[in-house]
């Protein structure tokens, strides 16, 4: 069998579904092109290889940020590799490429098996009695390098309303940014093009066999992207000289999607909760140095509290995005930015209609949701009427509740189908104050001499 995938041809594969071990190779990086490669196999099958490319990064001279790098680069080889596990979903897994610490050990069995809890769920697998990476190498972790390195920040960048209000937050706090994407999405330059700011473009091309197995019936499903990511931009922080590696994951990214029959609560978005960000920071601090700082700017906001702050940034309403069917690797289908029918784009309707009127919200996606009957089910389910919450990168349920009892009492929105069809059920359920949703937590992971200059509106710095 030969398949294309990433404009390249697959060789013949075998099934990785038969494979007992899925093997962690080797990890290099090559300053001269800027490219990472990151390998791995299934028993002795092919070698997969993932390349990585740092567009003109410079080598840093210092002994101590080299070392530093290579360090983060094993971290995201590790990190990387759910990717591929997943397709064999391998009863052992072994590591070549370094040896683990205790701390190392107990942070990738959590990673996979959170970031693999709605794989598991949706393919039938047991993925917490499956995940064993191999028992710690006793004294193996290596040690932290201190790095002096200037207060600057990565930002990463979607296309979407959270970090362009991450990105707004930090440039408001006198913070030299760069914003950052792994992947070609034109969508995501045109929000930065209309920030007035140049876009780092980090290239990651998956292995070619792996889209060859998933076509031929791999096991398939939803990985914690943004843990991978986050290991890139840890990469490309120490490549590129930045202390800062910022993200713009909010407070409601902790909400379970779902509960699992056996109890156990499953999060589409772990890898942007505050559980991932606090384990990754730890991982940085021990491992690779204490003076990078990774945290999300938006953590002590939930959803509508910023979307009330995207409202304001006018310029952003006709180029942004938070429809995730536009977005790929290779880059995004432009032919309108909005589905008009996905989770994403019925939770930004609700969202934005709390802070706009319906033509405003209309002429920024193209249509109005809320008075389409037939979006009804949809939206029962991000409100959890009788419904699970999708599996989707949306609000907590208690947020959307809330959201449509205010509109249910605004006579702009008040008749539009959808509103006038879901507000009487509210009356059998819990529905949060929206003051409390809209109020900015004061737990956080801001490192301290920053918080104190972010204009968060009402936060005061008590949390940690």
């Amino acid at each position: 069998m030969s398949d294309t995938y990433h404009g390249k041809t697959a060789s013949a594969v075998p099934d990785p579904r038969k494979a007992e071990c899925f093997v962690f190779t080797s990890c290099n990086y090559d300053p001269s092109q800027g490219e990472a490669r990151l390998c791995y196999r299934f028993d002795d099958g092919p070698e997969l290889v993932e390349r990585i490319v740092f567009p003109h990064a410079p080598w840093p001279p210092e002994a101590s940020r080299q070392a530093a790098f290579r360090r983060a680069l094993e971290i995201l080889h590790l990190l990387a590799g759910i990717s591929y596990y997943k397709a064999g979903f391998s009863p052992r897994i072994r590591v070549e490429s370094t040896s683990l610490g205790a701390s190392m050990e107990r942070f990738l069995h959590e990673l996979y098996v959170q970031g693999l809890g709605e794989y598991g769920y949706v393919n039938g697998l047991d993925v917490a009695s499956r995940i064993r990476f191999p028992s710690a190498d006793a004294g193996a972790a290596p040690s932290p390098h201190e790095l002096v390195l200037p207060e600057r920040a990565l930002v990463a960048m979607g296309g979407g309303k959270d970090s362009l209000v991450g990105l707004e937050l930090m440039r408001g706090a006198g913070v030299e940014v760069l914003p950052c994407c792994v992947g070609q999405s034109e969508l995501i330059a045109q929000t930065v093009k209309a920030a007035g700011l140049p876009l780092l473009q980090i290239r990651r091309e998956l292995a070619p066999e792996l889209g060859a197995m998933n076509r031929a019936g791999a096991w398939n499903g939803h990985v914690p992207v943004t843990a991978i990511n986050s290991a890139i931009l840890l990469c490309a922080s120490i490549l590129y000289g930045f202390r800062y590696i910022v993200f713009s994951n909010e407070r409601s990214s902790d909400e379970a999607t779902l509960v699992g029959p056996d109890g156990s609560a499953i999060n589409h978005q772990y890898s942007k909760s505050s559980a991932f960000e606090g384990a990754f920071r730890e991982v940085i601090a021990s491992e690779v140095s204490p003076d990078l700082e990774y945290f999300s700017v938006l953590r002590p906001f939930a959803e509508l509290g910023v979307v009330k702050r995207f409202s304001a940034l006018d310029r952003f309403h006709s180029v942004y995005s938070s429809c995730n069917r536009n977005f790929h690797l290779d880059g995004p289908r432009l032919e309108g930015r909005w589905c008009m029918d996905c989770p994403k784009c019925r939770f930004a309707a609700l969202c934005l209609a709390l802070f706009m009127d319906p033509p405003e919200v209309a002429a920024i996606m193209g249509g109005d949701l809320l008075d389409d009957p037939g979006q009804e089910e949809g939206f029962r389910a991000l409100c959890r009427l009788g419904r699970d919450k999708p599996f989707e990168c949306v609000g907590e349920a208690g947020e959307s509740r809330a959201a449509l009892r205010e509109l249910g009492h605004r006579d702009e929105w008040a008749e539009h189908a959808v509103v006038r069809a879901l507000l009487p059920e509210l009356a059998s359920v819990e529905t949060p104050a929206l003051d409390e949703l809209l109020r900015p937590s004061v737990r956080h992971f801001l490192p301290e001499s920053l918080a104190a200059r972010l204009d968060l509106g009402g936060y005061s710095d008590e949390g940690g």
